[in-house]
C-alpha cells in the first residue's frame, strides 16, 4: 500500500454467516434465492411503469428509481457471498473492500433520500391534491432524484477517504458478510477516534435529516386526514400511503440499531443479523409491499406478463 494509507494489509477475510459447510449450502441456496428474487420483482416493477401509461407520474418515477437502487443493492453484496462460497474463499482485495464500503454507503443514503422524496410527494397529494401538477413537476423530480445522487456520493466518497486514511496492519478478519464501516474501524490499528466522530456524525445528519423530513410530511398528512369527515375518505386518504409507509418502517427498522452504537457496542451476531435485513430482506420485500398493496402496479404487471407470454406465442 502507498499514499496516506501505511497499511500492511493487501486482503480481508470476509467470515460470513457460518463456517459449517452443511449451513453454508443451505445460506448459499438462501441468497442465491433471495438475489434472484430481488432483481427479478425490482424489475417487474420497473418494467410495469415504464410500460403503463397511468403510472407515468412522480411517486411511480420516485418508485422505479428505488427499485433501480434496490437491484444495485442487492448486486453490490450478494455476488460476492456466493462465489466465495463457490470458489471456497473468504477473501476480498483491500480496495475491493474499500469500493463495496463506497456503493453499500451510497445506496443506503439513495434509499433514504428517496423515501423521504416519496413521503414529500404523498404530503402535497393529500394535504395540497389542487396544486400536486404544479408542484410536482417533471424538472422538480429530476432534480430531487439527481440531488439525492450527489449527496450520496459525496458522503459514501467521505466514509471512504476517512477509511483509506486508516493503517491496518496483522488482523485482517471481518466478522461480517460485507465491508462495512464499523468492523474496519474496529480493525484497525490507527487512531480511529477522529474517523468514527466525523463519519458517525456526517451520517446521522445525513440520516436523520431525510428522516425529519419523512416525518413532518407524514405528521401534516396525518392532522389533514383525520380532519376528513367520513371513514371512508379518511381510509380512501391513508390507502394512498400506505404502501410507503410500510416500505418506510422496513427500512428505519433495519438500518437504525447497527449504524448508531459506537465501536465498542458492537455485537458482530447483531450486526450481521441486521445487515442480512437490510441488505438482503429489504430488496425483495419493497416490491412485494408494492406489488400486493397497490391496484395500478397489480394491473401493470398484469400487464407485463401478458405481453411478455403472447409474445413468445
Amino acid at each position: 500500500m502507498s499514499g496516506t494509507n501505511q497499511s500492511s494489509v493487501s486482503e480481508f477475510l470476509l467470515l460470513g454467516l457460518s463456517r459449517q459447510p452443511q449451513q453454508q449450502h443451505l445460506l448459499f441456496v438462501f441468497f442465491l434465492s433471495m438475489y434472484l428474487a430481488t432483481v427479478l420483482g425490482n424489475l417487474l416493477i420497473i418494467l410495469a411503469i415504464s410500460i403503463d401509461s397511468r403510472l407515468h407520474t412522480p411517486m411511480y418515477f420516485f418508485l422505479s428509481n428505488l427499485s433501480f437502487v434496490d437491484i444495485c443493492f442487492s448486486f453490490t453484496t450478494v455476488p460476492k457471498m456466493l462465489a466465495n462460497h463457490i470458489l471456497r474463499t473468504q477473501t476480498i482485495s483491500f480496495s475491493g473492500c474499500l469500493m463495496q464500503m463506497y456503493f453499500i454507503s451510497e445506496l443506503a443514503d439513495m434509499d433514504n433520500f428517496l423515501l423521504a422524496v416519496m413521503a414529500y410527494d404523498r404530503f402535497v397529494a393529500v394535504c395540497r391534491p389542487l396544486h400536486y401538477t404544479a408542484k410536482m413537476t417533471h424538472q422538480l423530480c429530476a432534480l430531487l432524484v439527481t440531488g439525492s445522487w450527489v449527496v450520496a456520493n459525496s458522503n459514501a466518497l467521505l466514509h471512504t477517504l476517512l477509511m483509506a486514511r486508516l493503517s491496518f496492519c496483522a488482523d485482517n478478519t471481518i466478522p461480517h458478510i460485507f465491508c462495512d464501516v464499523t468492523p474496519l474501524l474496529k480493525l484497525s490499528c490507527s487512531d480511529t477516534h477522529l474517523s468514527e466522530v466525523m463519519i458517525l456524525t456526517e451520517a446521522a445528519l445525513v440520516t436523520i435529516t431525510p428522516f425529519l423530513c419523512l416525518l413532518a410530511s407524514y405528521m401534516h398528512i396525518t392532522c389533514v386526514v383525520l380532519r376528513v369527515p367520513s371513514t371512508k375518505g379518511r381510509w380512501k386518504a391513508f390507502s394512498t400511503c400506505g404502501s410507503h409507509l410500510a416500505v418506510v418502517l422496513l427500512f428505519y427498522g433495519t438500518i437504525m440499531s447497527p449504524y448508531f452504537r459506537t465501536s465498542s457496542s458492537h455485537s458482530a451476531q447483531r450486526d450481521i443479523a441486521a445487515a442480512v435485513r437490510f441488505t438482503v430482506v429489504t430488496p425483495v420485500m419493497n416490491p412485494l409491499i408494492y406489488s400486493l398493496r397497490n391496484k395500478d402496479i397489480k394491473g401493470a404487471l398484469v400487464k407485463v406478463v401478458a405481453v411478455k407470454f403472447f409474445s413468445v406465442q
